[in-house]
Order: structure tokens, then sequence, then C-alpha cells
């Protein structure tokens, strides 16, 4: 969005906000010059944020880009059939853990990832789902986020998955927990 001081109506402290999307312009009216110039800076910075990469979204970046068997040191590997509910259908991934991180390739020749999936705040436990025997489900942190199934060739891969998953996940605390643990 723009927002933009606007004289037109001959009213102080009027300002316009007026969205990329759509035909739609806000007029909006502050109590005081003070008040409307904190709102312009306010909205001005949640339409335009200064996007600062960390460095683990340059490293999970970059090994998005590699083959699956370029990865360092990954903490697990291997095939996983992934649930599409959209077919209803098992979709297999040749698939790389590392660091919280679950990349996703069409197979162990590909030359780099498909998706990716990351993991910080899931809940890795093992379901019972239809046909399958045992299934490996990673919930989400919170429901707008979307919860998903998994299952290996055999139940023994399926625990090796669990617990890797399980592992790599608790690697990433959340900040929060790493502030409290630090103060103690």
């Amino acid at each position: 969005a723009e927002v933009s001081v606007d004289s037109s109506f001959g009213k102080p402290f009027v300002f316009n906000c007026v969205p990329q999307s759509g035909n739609r312009n806000f007029c909006l009216c502050a109590t005081s010059n003070q008040e409307m110039k904190r709102w312009l800076e306010a909205m001005d910075r949640a339409a335009h944020p200064i996007h600062q990469n960390h460095v683990w979204e340059d490293v999970t970046l970059h090994n998005s880009s590699l083959p699956p068997l370029a990865i360092k040191e990954p903490e697990c590997l291997g095939l996983l059939h992934q649930l599409d509910r959209s077919m209803d259908a098992w979709v297999q991934h040749y698939c790389i853990l590392k660091d919280g991180c679950l990349y996703f390739y069409a197979s162990i020749r590909s030359t780099q990832a498909s998706g990716g999936l990351y993991l910080q705040g899931y809940r890795v436990s093992e379901q019972i789902h239809s046909f399958k025997e045992s299934v490996i489900e990673l919930k989400p942190p919170s429901e707008e986020f979307k919860t998903f199934y998994f299952c290996a060739e055999n139940k023994t891969e399926n625990q090796r998955w669990i617990t890797a998953l399980k592992t790599s996940i608790k690697k990433w605390l959340p900040l929060h927990q790493a502030i409290q643990d630090f103060m103690s």
C-alpha cells in the first residue's frame, strides 16, 4: 500500500492509504499532526518492511539448490511417501532432513529440491491412517499451518524418521524458551 498526506479536503491531519491490489482508497483522519506522522510512519513500515535475511535462511536456500547427496551431514535421508489430500494419494519423494528442514526431491538424481518444509515448532508422532499401518504425523504449532502425513517403506524406517525428526526439531528452541534457559 501507499500512504500519504491528503490536503484536498481542506481538513487537517487527513491521510490516505491506497492498497496496491483493488481500487479502494482509505481516507483517514488523526487528531493531531504528531499522531498523523506516527500513523504514516507505522503504516509505511508495515507496507514496506526491511527484509534482512537470517544466516539460517541463507543456508536453507543454498541447501535447496543442491542435489540431495551434496548436502553435508544430513540427519536423515531416504524415501518418504507424503499424503496429498487434494488427490487422496501418496506421493513419493526422496527426502533429506537437515537442521530442522525437510527437503523434497523428485528422485535421488534430482539437481535441486522441489520443495521444503521448515519444522520449527512442529510436533512429531506416529498415527494409524487408513490402509497404511502407521504414518508419521507432523503437526504444526498453530492451526493456520497444515498438518503433514508421511510414511516410509516400513515400520522400522518410520521409527528412524520419527527419531531423526524429533531430534532435528529440538535443536531449534523457540526464542522465548532459549531466553528463559539463558536466564536460568
